[in-house]
């Protein structure tokens, strides 16, 4: 992920408590009173109020208490007059001010001489405390602000109680605290049980935010864009929504770069856990060290329980003697790190009970990571064992003490039955994380793990990095030769499965034929392989094997008692293949599989086909279908929680977006998918698009041709059906010299398996290779054969392609005219897709074909018509191109290159106009972000759009441009027409 800078937090979610103190502030003397927890956002509170009623500060005196373990007399207030620095000789200071001569020994040439020294300490101290009021006084103090005053000493108390009780002028103060910290006979309780009657006192008790107000602090330190539900929650959840405690975790996340922007949004590439951030541990250590080693023992028990639980369930994980618990449980409690919440599902009480568990969770992981190894495994058989008893068992709390305290075979047990619950509840997340673990135990029996390979969804895991570590393990059970035939066909199967999860389709084609004749005669199992032998994954079958074998799959479906959410699954797998066979069947198949969300399955299969159908009808050339299906695929995926293929929908409508020509944003929408680990079909494709856009944008270069040839080596590698081919045209399209060699392997794929429906891609520039290199007779061989295996086939894009090959075959005879009018049907085929880049391209090469002729006109006004589009389209590469013909040929000499979003041409689009009104109004980039709800770097390319636009270089200049425009100016007119 590319480095994004942390911007400084919003006050989110106080306005309440922010307009009750600064009301306080406002008014006569006041006590105003700001309790909560470490990090709950005390201190922000009355720095945004301060800054409210008193803007420069000169009123208001700050002081805050340091933890010492002896306190400095009076130091929180005597360090804060220090850091005023008033000039105490202007002050008119009375004789009592000399006391105050050994508190600032600096200042003893302007101090009064010191008093003669009274009779008693109480008065000495009482002098004291009037002298330094009287400083505050004359300085212009009206609000005295004393932060962590639970650490005062007991003379800045006297002296806090002097200045909120005195006559006539008694002082408002603002005091902030921890509650925990506040002792049975602290002074501050004394304070606040006595209000003097003058003087307002006000109350305020923060708490944590909600998730919403948490996920505005997050998003205001990521450039204000979004923050995805899944991250607010997961936030929220593990910080209780304590400021602090969620700042420091969107660094720590920044940090290790596991945050990615996706469609203006922002997400944790995982959702799993994360580490305890340094402040948050140091502060937990602090507190916890105070503690006895009785109390340390109840801290680890909440900690290893995490689920709030009972007094006699606590009490039995820390393994003290009766006689020793009431104590330790006291002192544990004083701490404040425990407190009394909700039960939740699953956990050692029932649903709904109030239970003891710590307050936050991130606590709870400081105490646990502190704590020596094997107190937290003897602290986990206990736990074990106690919630053994519970009646239902908590089979998944089970797995997991039972596996912190190293006892396997028990582990094993409760892990097999919550996967099983998970599965039959279809909680395919928690069976696959389960599943994992259990596969690739080492101290597995193999027959125990093929007993287990085939619960495993393949789909569950896909994307996940743990699917790798799966193959590696079903590899090794069949390398160890301890299996049977059906068990061993199970596990072949399986890693077939999972081979295809990671993308390793060739070997996954190979796996699942070698499993086959193995496997049980009828039945789901053997459906389902044979269907994925259907897709076109082997390099060298022809399209009628992996026909034969949909056929063998369909005939084994229809002899078994197959359930009908499998039949769904297999359907949609048989659809699935026949689209990318280029089988006009699969449409009428893809009638018949229907929507069903009544499962978490039978969700998933219907946002796998929508999904899978939308890809398909891109590939064939129905855009229209195309998009209904992948918008339909983004919104079930999206709210039935599977991701990954609600990212593959995203992707795959950016690749429809370049391909119809909505590049508005496009490169900025692609540029995080191109980064994402583990997932090397949604990587590829946006490094494709987002390369072949930059180069439309700007031309070719090293870095492209670089790019575009991994793209290549690594989809030809994985055995990706249609990626290898489009890739290879692409990299031809940037080659410095034309190569036949650089398609000639996806082509000789193409033509030996005989699935035309690739061609769209990459055959056009074979044929240009080859007729450059004076391979005439092999090009018009192999056009030959396009022709007729795309005939009777209802693809758009196969009969635009084919009037591209028709145009450069005659352009290969030299007959130019006939040239001519194929690109004109590629042009007028491509535009009705529609695919206005390649339309435009196709106008460009029928007016080369035209320019030799005497009447130029036509060429010209077809170079212009190309111009404008690819102008339109913000193909400045190509326009610029374009316009070097026109000047060649002295047409157009008046236009200039000016790149606006297709549909607005040069006139500012109304995203744009949205933007330079606001600039007009002076603010900046950052607070147009937050009016607007985009990101920064929209809007600084909006901006820098609509300058272009406008010919000028300046926020300035755009917003007089704009302003005399009426904010609706046009750019000037492109190249002219007579």
């Amino acid at each position: 992920m590319a480095e994004h800078a942390l911007d400084g937090t919003r006050f989110v979610g106080r306005d309440r408590e922010l307009a009750r103190v600064v009301e306080a502030l406002a008014g006569p003397p006041a006590l105003v009173l700001v309790e909560g927890e470490a990090g709950i956002g005390k201190s922000r509170l009355v720095r945004e109020a301060v800054a409210a009623g008193d803007p420069d500060g000169a009123r208001t005196l700050p002081a805050v208490c340091p933890p010492f373990l002896e306190a400095f007399t009076l130091g929180p207030v005597v360090d804060a007059v220090r850091q005023a620095a008033p000039d105490v000789a202007a002050l008119g200071l009375t004789a009592v001010a000399g006391v105050l001569r050994p508190l600032f020994p600096e200042w003893s040439g302007a101090l009064p001489p010191a008093p003669e020294a009274p009779p008693d300490a109480g008065a000495a101290r009482h002098q004291l405390v009037r002298a330094l009021a009287e400083l505050l006084d004359r300085a212009g103090v009206r609000v005295l602000v004393v932060e962590d005053v639970h650490w005062a000493d007991s003379t800045t108390w006297d002296f806090l109680v002097y200045v909120a009780t005195r006559r006539p002028r008694p002082l408002t103060l603002v005091l902030t605290y921890r509650p925990e910290e506040v002792a049975a006979g602290s002074p501050l309780l004394r304070l606040t049980s006595r209000p003097a009657p003058d003087v307002r006192q006000v109350r305020v008790t923060l708490g944590g935010l909600p998730v919403s107000d948490a996920a505005g602090l997050a998003s205001s330190m990521l450039g204000g864009a979004r923050v995805s539900a899944a991250f607010a929650a997961f936030l929220h959840d593990r910080t209780e929504g304590v400021p602090l405690a969620l700042e420091e975790c969107v660094r720590l996340l920044r940090d290790r770069d596991d945050l990615t922007c996706r469609d203006g949004e922002w997400a944790r590439r995982g959702l799993d856990e994360i580490a305890v951030p340094p402040t948050i541990r140091d502060s937990v250590t602090e507190r916890v060290a105070r503690l006895t080693a009785d109390a340390r023992r109840v801290l680890l028990a909440a900690a290893v329980l995490t689920d709030p639980v009972d007094e006699h369930t606590l009490a039995a994980v820390t393994g003290l003697p009766a006689a020793r618990w009431p104590a330790a449980l006291r002192a544990a409690y004083g701490s404040g790190l425990l407190g009394e919440t909700a039960t939740r599902p699953g956990g050692g009480l029932a649903a709904g009970r109030t239970g003891i568990a710590f307050r936050h969770v991130l606590a709870a992981r400081a105490v646990y990571d502190r704590a020596p190894a094997p107190e937290r495994a003897a602290a986990h058989r206990r736990a074990g064992e106690a919630l053994e008893a519970a009646v239902p068992p908590p089979v998944g709390r089970l797995a997991h003490h039972f596996r912190e305290a190293g006892l396997t075979r028990r582990w094993f047990g409760y892990a097999r039955q919550t996967a099983l619950l998970a599965l039959s509840s279809g909680d395919h997340l928690t069976a696959a994380t389960l599943l994992h673990a259990l596969i690739t135990e080492p101290t597995l029996p193999p027959t125990e793990v093929a007993a287990l390979a085939g619960q495993v969804s393949a789909h569950a895991f896909t994307g996940d990095p743990r699917a790798g570590e799966i193959v590696r393990t079903l590899r090794a059970v069949l390398d160890s030769g301890r299996l049977g035939r059906r068990d061993r066909a199970a596990v072949r199967a399986q890693l077939g499965r999972m081979l295809l999860t990671v993308g390793e389709y060739t070997e996954a084609a190979a796996v699942l034929e070698q499993a086959i004749p193995d496997l049980a005669d009828h039945g789901y199992p053997i459906a389902s392989a044979m269907t994925v032998l259907g897709l076109p994954l082997h390099g060298s079958w022809p399209v009628a094997t992996h026909l034969r074998w949909l056929e063998r799959a369909e005939a084994v479906a229809a002899a078994s008692d197959i359930g009908p959410v499998d039949g769904i699954e297999l359907r949609l797998a048989r659809m699935t293949a026949l689209f990318e066979l280029g089988e006009e069947s699969g449409w009428e198949l893809a009638g018949r599989v229907g929507a069903d969300e009544s499962s978490p399955r039978a969700a998933m299969l219907t946002a796998r086909f929508h999904l899978n159908t939308g890809h398909a009808a891109m590939k064939w050339g129905r855009y229209a279908d195309a998009r209904r299906y992948l918008a339909a695929a983004v919104d079930v995926a999206g709210r039935h929680g599977y991701q990954r293929l609600r990212d593959l929908a995203v992707v795959t409508t950016g690749h429809l977006d370049w391909l119809t020509g909505a590049w508005d944003g496009l490169d900025e929408r692609l540029a995080a998918w191109q980064e994402v680990d583990g997932e090397p079909l949604i990587r590829m494709d946006a490094l494709l698009v987002g390369t072949q856009l930059r180069v439309a944008r700007g031309g070719p270069d090293e870095s492209a041709r670089a790019v575009l040839a991994a793209v290549r080596e690594e989809s030809t590698r994985r055995g990706t059906t249609d990626l290898p081919a489009e890739t290879a045209g692409a990299l031809s399209r940037v080659a410095a010299r034309p190569s036949a060699d650089l398609t000639a392997e996806p082509v000789a794929r193409m033509v030996r398996k005989g699935v035309w429906l690739w061609a769209g891609e990459v055959l056009p520039e074979h044929l240009a290779a080859l007729l450059s290199a004076g391979r005439r007779g092999e090009a018009e061989s192999l056009a030959a054969a396009f022709e007729d295996g795309a005939r009777g086939r209802d693809a758009p894009v196969l009969a635009a392609t084919l009037a591209c090959c028709r145009a450069l075959l005659a352009e290969g005879r030299g007959d130019l005219a006939a040239a001519a009018a194929a690109w004109e049907a590629a042009a007028t085929a491509w535009q009705a897709l529609p695919r206005p880049y390649d339309a435009a391209k196709a106008r460009e090469r029928r007016a080369r074909c035209l320019l030799p002729d005497r009447n130029r006109a036509p060429a010209l006004t077809e170079l212009r018509t190309a111009w404008r589009e690819f102008t339109a389209l913000g193909a400045r590469h190509d326009a610029d191109r374009v316009r070097h013909v026109l000047d060649a040929h002295g047409a157009g000499t008046d236009g200039a290159w000016r790149p606006g979003r297709r549909g607005y041409g040069d006139r500012l689009s109304p995203r744009e106009l949205e933007v330079v009104r606001l600039v007009a109004t002076g603010l900046t980039n950052r607070e147009i972000a937050k009016a607007l709800s985009r990101s920064p770097k929209t809007v600084a390319t909006q901006l820098n759009s609509a300058m272009r636009k406008h010919g000028v270089s300046s926020r300035t200049a755009l917003a007089v441009r704009v302003t005399q425009a009426g904010y609706d100016a046009g750019g000037p007119p492109g190249p002219g027409t007579s």
